[in-house]
């Protein structure tokens, strides 16, 4: 049975027993504390919580997840994946236990000819949790289950939650007999490779906090309804109906390794060691498809990290496979072709991920070669100095700043005959990472602790009046200082303050918050941010002017107008450059990021070229266009199907309500899911001039602009610097370029002229210089320190010059001099002086300690260089003193 046949009797079966079918949810998670969507469940938290009120009362669905906290176990075992799909039917306050379990029953065991799986009901065992004898008696009552096959588990195996504060419950599991040949007898307590588990049965009736591992939280109360949270593992699944042994040999993932095959030559099955390569390489390729569809594009941080990590474990697998070539044109379309079938989309908008992940292959396949020429130099000074070990700073180098994966350099390094200093790079790592804790604990709304927060908002959502009125009169609903709730908070002190209702934006959908001032009787705060911690609670961080702030307080929430009327021009200026994007560029040319504030916008979007003078152009051309034509802008709410038929543009990346709100301006022309502040036409942006275009990752590039009177003030500057420079030049505006190009080549030429004074004035004297040998020990060494210099050739010049008027005998040079305000020292040796034991590389390394720097290079001429220019006499010396010990 395919896996979307398995898929496509879930949802028929649930649904004709009552139960909404609900699309998958974005891999992106709703909630701030996880990057990706982790359980079946997760979209259905808040109708759990009782937060909102769920639109059905049975939902199934179908849902995409990534769970990467085992990632390098991946391929190891045939039991570990990243992207997974999860079955799941969910009851609010309608059907429990029983009914839960008579589906279960119903779907596993019923024939394939009614739409059912037809596993054997003599092969399934269930367990329970140890105090649930309710479950354990409905098993016996609904299925007939004998006692034996129903086997009781602790809070660690039978007890699920997210790991999250929130909905938690008991649970019970489905399990399948394979058989004797995957292990002994005895049920799940015993081997949960023969008896594997399909499907959990969660019984979701109470609220928990204080998660501190999987068996060990607070329940804090029973939740509002009964609820009911089921997942069926689709893989699983399908890999016991497919009579395969494991996940990477269903329908949706073999097809991967059997094109890895085909171009690496090797065969699945024959070598450990490739098989493991093999099963990274289909998981990893289907996690990338799936994550890039999503709208999640490779980065350095958050989401995309985990993306490119990814992306990059299964080049660098193919790599071992022995496939140099890039691969990903090759397993790419074969994983879309397998999923296909489940995800339309993914056809569809192919164009748009391959061109990220063959740009992101593109750019490590750089950085292998580069990282590879490091190491291998790496290896060969470590050789040449009788280590047997590689250092962990040079392993955390490679890692930080070519992205060398941690693996490779040990595997590498292997092949070569060294170990690598691991502890070393571990401690290093963790330094780096309390380093990134400590930045973004600094950061603005970073609240750790978000207890009181869902607290909050249980109790109420936060209206939001800044649509249509700035000044709205409101009551404080609460005070906090550091996440804890307080009564009152006086003048010279900075809390987070919950108002029962507020005109303040609160920063999202890339939009900065509001700014103004929260005022009552002697009372004045001054608004320093505003955040949404928790979905649907606006939180108000505060600097208390005057007064005292109390709980209850009546007071007039008042947002800065010139602030909102910034702010509201930057963000429809973000999406007027957006649709002059598209415009321009085609409709490929899709944001996925976007930053604005009064003055200021960026947005990046999927590309995988710098844009040319004349794009940039047009492109800005386009925008200030559909300024100038007074577009309306308009906006409405509807269900996301709607927006989405109406060609609604949804940021990639973002999630959506089933109630969304629509800006459009000039109607189809801009069409775009939002939920920002926005003029009511386009003229009131003013005007729009893109300053800037870069870069931000493989197949993402990012505009900046100014907007409105920033945008005016940047022109008007550059105007008079246009006058500044004709009127010193004696030039039209217009002659400007050429008159700037010839002198620029005229400057080039007198630098050039200079340069080669210098250095024939630094060679005429190599002649005295060679005269001036000190006898150190059995060698005649030489030392100057000429001052400043053009660069350290001229000094690597000098001392070629000078080595080569000293003979035959044994003779080490040393010049010294100051290049862009940095000492630098250049060694050359002869082959004397290099048979005594006199190699370059060490004397400039010792020289350049001194110096308060690094050096090395080759045994015959070495560079070392350092930050204290005043240490080059002490360089000197310490390079005589290493020559003397020699």
């Amino acid at each position: 049975m395919l896996t979307s046949e398995i898929r496509r009797r879930w949802l028929a079966f649930f649904e004709q027993r009552g139960h909404t079918v609900v699309p998958s949810a974005s891999l992106v998670s709703p909630d701030p504390s996880t990057l990706f969507t982790i359980a079946g469940m997760v979209p259905f938290i808040p109708y759990m919580l009782g937060r909102e009120t769920p639109p059905w009362p049975r939902a199934t669905s179908v849902q995409k997840c990534v769970r990467t906290p085992d990632i390098d176990e991946v391929g190891k075992t045939t039991r570990h994946g990243t992207f997974f799909q999860m079955n799941g039917n969910f009851s609010f306050g309608d059907y429990f236990k029983e009914g839960a379990i008579e589906y279960a029953w119903e779907l596993v065991t019923g024939s394939q000819d009614d739409g059912c799986y037809g596993f054997d009901p003599d092969k399934v065992w269930v367990t329970v949790y140890e105090e649930d004898d309710e479950a354990a008696a409905l098993w016996r009552k609904v299925a007939g289950i004998p006692e034996h096959r129903i086997q009781r588990r602790d809070k660690k195996d039978n007890y699920w939650h997210t790991g999250q504060p929130g909905p938690a419950g008991p649970c019970s599991e489905i399990y399948i007999d394979r058989g004797a040949a995957y292990g002994p007898e005895g049920g799940p307590i015993v081997d949960e490779d023969r008896f594997l588990e399909i499907w959990n049965l969660v019984f979701m009736q109470y609220a928990i906090d204080d998660v501190k591992a999987k068996d060990q939280f607070r329940i804090t109360g029973d939740l509002k309804s009964k609820n009911i949270d089921t997942g069926m593992g689709l893989e699983r699944t399908a890999y016991l109906l497919q009579g395969v042994d494991n996940l990477y040999e269903i329908d949706e993932v073999f097809p991967v390794i059997k094109a890895a095959e085909e171009i690496s030559g090797k065969r699945y099955g024959a070598d450990h060691d490739d098989d493991v390569r093999f099963r990274v390489v289909a998981d990893h390729v289907r996690s990338t498809l799936m994550l890039i569809g999503d709208g999640i594009t490779p980065s350095n941080e958050g989401r995309g990290y985990v993306l490119r990590r990814l992306l990059r474990r299964s080049v660098r697998a193919m790599r071992l496979l022995g496939v140099d070539e890039p691969s990903l044109p090759h397993l790419l379309p074969v994983s879309r072709d397998a999923m296909g079938q489940s995800y339309p989309e993914l056809v569809s908008g192919f164009d748009r991920i391959s061109r990220a992940a063959y740009a992101e292959e593109e750019a490590f396949r750089r950085t292998l070669v580069a990282g590879t020429t490091i190491l291998d130099t790496a290896v060969k000074a470590a050789k040449k100095a009788g280590d047997t070990m590689l250092g962990g700073e040079q392993a955390f180098a490679l890692h930080d700043t070519y992205g060398f994966p941690i693996d490779l350099t040990l595997e590498m390094a292997a092949e070569q005959g060294l170990k690598v200093d691991e502890q070393g790079f571990r401690d290093l790592m963790r330094e780096q990472r309390e380093r990134a804790r400590a930045d973004a604990k600094s950061k603005k709304g970073g609240h750790a602790d978000l207890t009181v927060f869902r607290e909050l908002r249980e109790a109420g959502a936060t209206p939001f009046t800044g649509y249509t009125e700035l000044t709205t009169a409101t009551t404080v609903r609460a005070l906090l200082r550091d996440g804890g709730l307080i009564a009152t908070a006086a003048a010279g002190e900075t809390v987070d303050v919950v108002l029962e209702l507020t005109p303040f934006y609160a920063e999202s959908g890339g939009q900065e918050s509001d700014s103004g001032v929260i005022t009552g009787d002697g009372l004045r705060l001054d608004v320093l941010d505003v955040q949404r911690p928790v979905k649907g609670l606006i939180v108000h961080t505060v600097r208390v002017v005057e007064g005292e702030v109390r709980h209850g307080q009546e007071v007039l929430a008042q947002v800065d107008p010139e602030w909102r009327l910034g702010a509201r021009q930057a963000h429809s200026g973000t999406h007027v450059v957006h649709a002059a994007l598209r415009e321009v560029l085609g409709p490929n040319a899709l944001q996925s990021g976007s930053y604005n504030k009064p003055g200021y916008l960026r947005l990046d979007f999927s590309w995988n070229q710098a844009l040319s003078a004349a794009a940039r152009s047009e492109i800005e051309d386009v925008a200030n266009r559909a300024i100038r034509e007074d577009l309306g802008v308009q906006w409405q709410y509807m269900s996301l199907p709607e927006a989405k038929e109406w060609g609604a543009i949804a940021l990639f990346g973002e999630t959506y309500d089933e109630q969304v709100r629509v800006v459009e301006i000039g109607g189809p022309w801009s069409r775009e899911l939002c939920g920002g502040t926005h003029v009511d036409h386009s003229s009131q942006i003013g005007l729009v001039t893109l300053t800037g275009e870069s870069s931000v990752g493989s197949g993402s590039r990012r505009v900046e602009a100014l907007v409105g009177l920033e945008a005016f003030h940047h022109l008007a500057k550059e105007r008079a610097l246009v006058a500044t420079l004709s009127d010193t030049l004696k030039t039209r505006p217009e002659d400007l370029p050429e008159r700037v190009a010839g002198l620029a080549a005229r400057l080039r030429e007198a630098e050039k002229e200079l340069a080669a004074i210098r250095t024939e004035r630094l060679l005429a004297g190599a002649g005295a210089l060679a005269e001036s040998a000190q006898q150190v020990g059995g060698v005649r060494l030489v030392t100057a320190a000429v001052g400043d210099v053009s660069s350290a050739d001229d000094l690597r010049t000098l001392a070629l010059e000078v080595r080569g008027r000293m003979g035959e005998s044994a003779a080490v040079v040393a010049a010294g001099g100051v290049a862009g305000g940095r000492p630098v020292v250049v060694v050359a040796t002869n082959a004397a002086a290099r048979d005594a034991g006199l190699a370059a590389g060490a004397l400039a390394k010792a020289a350049a300690a001194v110096l308060g720097g690094g050096g090395g290079g080759k045994p015959d001429v070495a560079q070392g260089g350092g930050t204290d220019a005043s240490r080059l006499p002490a360089a000197m010396d310490a390079l005589r003193a290493q020559v003397q010990g020699t």
